[in-house]
């Protein structure tokens, strides 16, 4: 799934809400624009995403069915 199919799917199932998702967004388009970039520039912006995932911490707990469905 591209980028554009991700982001069309995001839309479709209302989960732009959703950080982990929109994480994989990031990564999902970082991918695609690797052969654009420098190295440097890549590692920097794959170490942003990284940093943005563990930001996330344990949010979720408590209310797991509410956020990732039964």
């Amino acid at each position: 799934m591209n980028s554009t199919e991700l982001a069309q799917y995001l839309e479709a199932t209302n989960s732009m809400y959703k950080p982990w998702l929109l994480v994989q967004l990031r990564l999902t388009k970082l991918a695609e624009m690797k052969n654009m970039i420098s190295e440097d520039d890549y590692a920097r912006r794959l170490e942003d995403i990284h940093q943005d995932l563990m930001n996330l911490g344990e949010w979720w707990q408590g209310i797991e069915d509410e956020v990732f469905g039964s």
